[in-house]
């Protein structure tokens, strides 16, 4: 991983080339910010670029062995610590069961999801963890001496997900690390990881992706309209997750939830309370993927038809409507206004959240529809 593969973070990126070549690296940081930031990506870039046997003043050279392992995640002193998940056949996981699926999931994109990673492992509706006895392998192998590298370097991402034991255990190690040692931690809810190990820690506080960056990483990787663009930066707010969800919500589905919105609107606004029950139990008939591409597609309907109803100059600012949705919203805009907007969007946008962190899909759904029903029949004046 290079780091100019990753979008905007030009601050903690010069910071972290600095520390390296002022010899300033500190053997155990935290690497903390939202999801959809680049911070797992920078991690592992920063390891490279610390690991790179003809590195840059601006980045890895990309093209020495030590790089082509790491663009592989291959290198035998880098090493990585995630949540698992237990199975029949492995009551006691640890992350090496499932690196060929890690790496994989590393390959796919600079960014990642904690839901991401449990959709690829076939775990959506089970807890994934880090137990205690990966903390016996971490220390085992951070014990070992380097094979290629000057540094060992050990990445836990999420390690909100390690249980107590597991932390306790690591605590002197990550205390008083072997010589060339470094931790990195990727984390989005340091407040879940017990104070001990978070005072232990350098914390690399790590921002939302800017929107100037973020346009200028889509326009380089598509071929869209400036307008498009633009749209697409407004709905992910400095999360690149986001941007891919938006993407694949066009490409695999939105047909469907173009379907499920209007009805669902249709249904809210008339009341019809069985009908909504019979919905709910429809849409929920998908995956949680289908879910969350629902919900980003009915924020982004939404915020189109409230444009559509500020005003009729306004109506040229909608570019990102097909033909049948501006069909729909000519006669749905008038609905969506100054005094629901705000609460359409936070109810809609809080059910994305619930789905993402696993909640039940039928009272998350019922939920939002009752919700929507009485917030549809708000007056705008």
């Amino acid at each position: 991983m290079l780091f100019k593969d990753i979008a905007g973070q030009t601050v903690i990126k010069q910071k972290l080339i600095a520390s390296v070549i002022d010899n300033r690296v500190s053997h155990a940081q935290m690497f903390a910010g939202p999801e959809g930031s680049g911070k797992l990506a920078l991690a592992v870039a920063y390891a490279q670029y610390i690991s790179c046997t003809d590195r840059s003043i601006g980045d890895s050279c990309g093209v020495c062995p030590s790089c082509l392992k790491y663009k592989k995640f291959i290198h035998p002193d880098l090493h990585f610590v995630f949540p698992v998940i237990k199975t029949a056949k492995l009551s006691k996981p640890v992350s090496d069961d499932y690196i060929k699926e890690w790496r994989e999931f590393l390959s796919l994109s600079p960014y990642h999801s904690y839901q991401e990673w449990l959709t690829l492992t076939n775990a959506e509706n089970q807890q994934a963890g880090i137990f205690a006895h990966e903390s016996s392998e971490i220390i085992k192998k951070l014990n070992m001496k380097t094979f290629e590298s000057e540094y060992k370097v050990m990445i836990i991402w999420m390690p909100e997900k390690m249980n107590i034991a597991t932390a306790n255990k690591l605590l002197k190690m990550i205390e008083e690390p072997p010589d060339k040692t470094l931790f990195i931690l990727v984390s989005e809810n340091t407040e879940q990881i017990i104070n001990t190990i978070r005072s232990r820690t350098q914390l690399v506080k790590i921002l939302k992706i800017d929107n100037q960056s973020l346009f200028d990483t889509i326009k380089q990787k598509y071929n869209f309209a400036d307008e498009k663009i633009h749209e697409i930066v407004r709905l992910a707010d400095g999360n690149f997750n986001k941007v891919n969800q938006i993407l694949k919500s066009e490409e695999q589905g939105e047909s469907t939830d173009y379907e499920n919105f209007t009805k669902m609107m249709r249904l809210c606004y008339s009341v019809k309370i069985p009908e909504i029950v019979e919905w709910v139990d429809q849409i929920t008939k998908g995956g949680r993927e289908h879910h969350k591409n629902f919900l980003i597609y009915s924020l982004r309907m939404l915020r189109e038809n409230f444009i559509l109803n500020l005003s009729s100059e306004h109506q040229q600012n909608i570019v990102y409507l097909a033909n049948k949705e501006i069909d729909f919203a000519r006669n749905f805009s008038k609905f969506i206004h100054t005094n629901n907007i705000n609460q359409l969007h936070d109810e809609f946008n809080t059910a994305l959240k619930h789905i993402e962190r696993n909640g039940y899909d039928k009272l998350i759904f019922l939920d939002l529809a009752l919700t929507t029903v009485k917030l549809l029949k708000i007056n705008p004046q």
